[in-house]
């Protein structure tokens, strides 16, 4: 029976309409604030794959450049590789951020709505304030969370451009040549890192307030 119940929500989903998607999985008792939550803490899961992938990289071309005997085309290849999971894993971290964005964006529509059907003035107002809060807590999270997105380019298009020069030099000129992107490579790979552990402190905030 589950499996049929995810067969559907998935077909739903990849179909793009998002509100049947909601719709279908409220009505056996999920709401799009636990979507919200689960969907935080997978974003949050995958800047943890991102920042192990793009210091797997890192580590890969600080290899190449210590080059010292063997195959050239063997470390083109190990480079070549370690710039093809980092493009998947920061198209995996892009996704994850748009799916907690829609969501959202959902939840805050529905919730903004909501308040108006409210006869109790108390009530509206506590759960006024609560939106108001989580509001808040949420543009800190995007925030970061895009922020972190952001440092991710100027290392896969170093990544790129090396990788691409090695396969076409494949001799110790090029190792040499190599040498002087090191450098600006390690400052690169050291921002995204700092942004993502920023961006995954702020998803743990994040999800503790809505758990509360």
């Amino acid at each position: 029976m589950m499996r049929a119940i995810l067969a559907v929500f998935t077909i739903i989903a990849l179909t793009g309409c998002q509100s049947a998607y909601y719709a279908a999985w409220e009505k056996v008792g999920v709401e799009k604030r636990d979507i919200l939550v689960d969907r935080v803490e997978n974003a949050k899961e995958s800047q943890e794959d991102a920042q192990e992938q793009f210091s797997s990289a890192l580590e890969a071309f600080s290899a190449a450049v210590a080059f010292d005997g063997g195959e050239l085309e063997d470390v083109y290849n190990d480079l070549n590789g370690q710039y093809e999971d980092s493009v998947a894993a920061a198209e995996d971290v892009s996704a994850r951020i748009d799916k907690v964005e829609s969501v959202a964006e959902a939840l805050f529509d529905e919730w903004e709505t909501e308040l108006e059907e409210y006869q109790s003035g108390a009530l509206k107002r506590d759960s006024a304030a609560k939106l108001r809060d989580t509001k808040r807590r949420y543009s800190s999270l995007i925030a970061a969370m895009r922020k972190a997105e952001s440092k991710m380019p100027p290392v896969l298009e170093a990544l790129q451009d090396n990788v691409l020069y090695l396969k076409h030099n494949l001799n110790a000129n090029a190792i040499g040549a190599l040498q002087g992107e090191l450098s600006s490579i390690e400052t690169n790979v050291s921002q995204l890192i700092r942004q993502m552990n920023a961006a995954i402190a702020e998803s743990d905030a994040f999800i503790s307030a809505m758990n509360n």
